[in-house]
């Protein structure tokens, strides 16, 4: 069998890889010649590279990449096609459907399982391992990715595990830029929703947009959403069925209201499904943080507090609980202005420093341009490496609280890793 992957973002390299790791044979383009192959694991040692100035082929036993154009016979030649999301809804991906040949139509073993997406701004991740550990509790063979920006494997590497494997339920993180992709690819039996949040805006343009768009999404589905989710009546108008749920009320190991509603809806789901109430309580009460997401360390006298806080709504939850005497913040990419909306939160609560480091890309300047116009007083520091950070650390260990959090997933578990570190050596 051979795939033509168009798009090489996050979900196309995970697609590749997924693909060679199932045994197809892969043709993968993408229009821009300068796109980032990292984590594509090429084959180097067997291919040919070719070169022009504005061209570039590289050709293996069972991949071939073309960066700056698309060969038309290539994708004609393939069995299935595995388009990047965002791509989904135009005229390319229509032609495609009319066809039959977009990937999830093709491999669709995954279309006839038990489906649960989660989705929302902040908390799917940690929501999706919580239900994940109570349905494996109760003894279910739970197939588990989805948004690779959260971390798994990708969309396509899911159909491709599901048609392969034999599992009770799929569980799927469904990303909010990828709604009415995942909507065609999967038959959702459950929907989650975690919350709506300032984030993406870039996409959605309003929260006004977001929200149509899961309404289309929950369209004629069983749904769960907080009780006092904004556009409820929306929801539930769309819905076949629309389930509340509330904080989580028995013992938990997470900080944070946010993370007692993401174990609300966790138990939520699994009530739906008859699971019993003490293999959800117990399962929950073992719960830890997920690698990347909030999580606290104890460091001399500070609490330590350390997670991923890409969105002015999720670093505005944590500060609404606890005052810090220092807040480290990881910058944006250089075309994610909108994100440093963040800064604007973290001056709203006036912390006495602001420590700034490279998160997703070094827009150092960007973010302090961004204090001086909000007109913060406090100190402000910039940092180049995990090395000063955790000399920071040190310094401000005397301190009750301090926070590290912002951009950059893998940045963010690096840093996650050494101050564990340094934490259990110090106990």
């Amino acid at each position: 069998m051979k795939a033509a992957v168009i798009g090489l973002g996050v979900e196309g390299k995970k697609a590749v890889t997924s693909l060679l790791r199932h045994g197809w044979e892969v043709y993968a383009t993408d229009l821009n010649i300068n796109v980032d192959l990292t984590g594509l694991n090429l084959p180097r040692l067997s291919m040919n590279r070719l070169d022009t100035e504005q061209t570039i082929s590289i050709v293996g036993d069972n991949l071939t990449v073309d960066l700056g154009f698309t060969n038309p016979y290539a994708v004609e030649q393939c069995d299935a096609i595995a388009i990047s999301p965002s791509m989904f809804g135009g005229a390319f991906a229509e032609r495609l459907l009319e066809n039959g040949l977009l990937l999830s139509d093709v491999v669709d073993k995954h279309k006839k399982m038990f489906t649960i997406g989660i989705t929302g701004t902040n908390g799917k991740t940690t929501t999706v391992h919580m239900l994940k550990n109570i349905l494996e509790g109760a003894g279910k063979k739970v197939l588990v990715g989805g948004n690779g920006g959260g971390g798994f494997s990708g969309y396509y590497d899911l159909m491709l595990e599901a048609n392969d494997g034999d599992y009770d339920i799929l569980l799927v993180e469904v990303c909010d830029m990828t709604l009415d992709f995942c909507r065609y690819c999967f038959d959702f039996d459950f929907i989650g929703l975690t919350n709506i949040g300032n984030d993406h805006m870039d996409v959605h343009k309003t929260i006004a947009n977001y929200k149509d768009t899961l309404v289309r999404f929950f369209a004629d589905k069983t749904i769960f959403t907080a009780f006092n989710q904004d556009f409820n009546s929306d929801f539930k108008e769309s819905a076949s069925k629309h389930i509340p749920y509330f904080e989580y009320q028995d013992e938990l190991q997470l900080f944070g209201k946010f993370n007692l509603l993401n174990a609300g809806l966790a138990t939520a789901i699994s009530r739906e499904l008859k699971i019993p109430k003490d293999v959800i309580r117990s399962t929950l009460s073992q719960f830890k943080a997920v690698e990347g997401r909030m999580d606290v360390y104890k460091i001399n006298d500070a609490s330590v507090y350390v997670g991923k806080t890409d969105n002015s709504d999720a670093l505005a939850s944590i500060l609404s609980e606890k005052d810090f005497y220092a807040i480290f913040i990881g910058t944006p990419r250089h075309n994610e202005e909108h994100r440093l909306d963040i800064l604007d939160v973290a001056v709203k609560y006036n912390p006495e420093v602001i420590v700034l480091f490279p998160g997703l890309d070094d827009t150092l300047d960007m973010a302090i341009y961004r204090l001086n116009s909000l007109g913060y007083e406090g100190n402000v520091i910039t940092v180049s490496s995990l090395d000063e950070i955790i000399e920071l650390v040190a310094e401000y260990s005397h301190e009750e609280a301090i926070l590290i959090g912002g951009n950059g997933q893998d940045t963010i578990i690096e840093i996650q890793e050494r101050i564990k570190l340094i934490s259990e050596k110090l106990m």
